[in-house]
């Protein structure tokens, strides 16, 4: 019983990369969603540069990247 346990978890382990890899259509998708998610922010930099306050510039990032990324910062957020 002392071998079978530290056992599983080593197969458990060795199967992890094969678990985590991605299918050419997932790639793609992501590919997809990390361009979309880059375009936001460029569009969300140039509303700043154009003067139209952070809070506009906010709810325009937060509306273009509805479904693309987790939480209401895009899947970036930095400090203030």
């Amino acid at each position: 019983m002392k071998r079978l346990l530290p056992m599983a978890f080593a197969t458990l382990l060795l199967s992890l990369p094969a678990a985590a890899q991605h299918t050419e259509k997932q790639i793609q998708e992501d590919i997809k969603r990390h361009r979309a998610m880059a375009a936001a922010h460029e569009a969300a930099a140039k509303c700043l540069e154009a003067g139209r306050g952070e809070k506009v510039c906010q709810a325009e990032l937060q509306t273009a990247c509805k479904g693309l990324a987790i939480g209401k910062y895009c899947g970036m957020r930095h400090a203030h």
